[in-house]
């Protein structure tokens, strides 16, 4: 969740969790992308088609290699619901889908490294500046927060995701959730420090001297190892209670809730089917 572009997470997380419209999302990404990123850096007539032609490639590659991984993931998660989950099988699809954030994350630097290389010095510091404003936003919005706020936005998150692919939730499912809500540790003003000490890492590495880009293959390659140590014990504490409480609520889920959820995860599925024909 926490990458340094958060910009193209953001779109192919939407991506993943649109369902019926994944074929309308992932076909215009090459058009989404450049406009989301438009929000960090305005860029020129020339570098836009430059871009094109960088997404075109990088899509192309990602839609052969890993959508039916996507799909074998999702084939994995069904088969998981004709038996009793635990925590464990919830720790182990979320193991994949972190490699194939880190893969992602991978190939998508290629591009964006020679996007880089063409962008004016100006734009640059227009890049950061954005990042920084960003960080700002997210201090108001998350450090704001009394611990009491905290715990209804993260069971409000816990709800409404688990309500998209369950439908409606009961009472005991509710309590459940709003139980692991309270046992989640605060890590928002952990992780703006980090996120902080990136950009100015970021803000030399990107004064592009000689071997830059291999510096910053490295610098984000490190980043985890990198980050605060209090962060990372948080992030695992938290990690486990929610994969135990999605085990939990899976494993109450009414003949309804099957239905859905199984419905839910067959139309993802058939959604990715259908684009990796589409590009043979």
């Amino acid at each position: 969740m926490h990458r340094t572009y958060p910009w193209l997470s953001m779109a192919l997380l939407v991506l993943l969790t649109a369902c019926s419209s994944t074929s309308f999302f992932y076909n215009r990404l090459h058009i989404l992308l450049p406009w989301y990123l438009d929000g960090y850096v305005e860029l020129n007539r020339e570098q836009e088609l430059y871009l094109d032609q960088l997404l075109t490639r990088y899509l192309q590659q990602h839609r052969s290699e890993e959508l039916p991984r996507y799909a074998a993931m999702i084939d994995q998660a069904t088969a998981l619901l004709d038996k009793e989950i635990s925590a464990t099988d919830i720790a182990g699809l979320y193991r994949q889908a972190e490699e194939a954030g880190e893969r992602l994350q991978n190939g998508a630097l290629d591009w964006m490294l020679e996007l880089g290389a063409e962008l004016s010095d100006a734009q640059i510091g227009e890049f950061l500046q954005e990042l920084q404003n960003k960080q700002h936003e997210y201090e108001e919005k998350y450090l704001e927060r009394d611990d009491k706020e905290f715990k209804k936005d993260v069971y409000d998150s816990l709800r409404k995701n688990s309500a998209n692919y369950l439908g409606r939730l009961n009472s005991e499912q509710r309590e459940r959730l709003k139980l692991a809500s309270q046992q989640l540790q605060r890590s928002d003003a952990l992780w703006l420090q980090n996120r902080q000490r990136w950009i100015d890492n970021l803000q030399q590495l990107l004064e592009r001297k000689p071997g830059w880009q291999d510096q910053l293959r490295v610098a984000l390659a490190q980043r985890g190892e990198n980050s605060d140590p209090r962060y990372r014990q948080v992030n695992e504490h938290n990690l486990l209670v929610i994969q135990t409480a999605l085990a939990e609520l899976l494993n109450s889920r009414t003949e309804k809730q099957d239905t859905h959820l199984r419905k839910e995860l067959q139309t993802l599925r058939q959604e990715l089917v259908t684009l990796i024909e589409q590009g043979r």
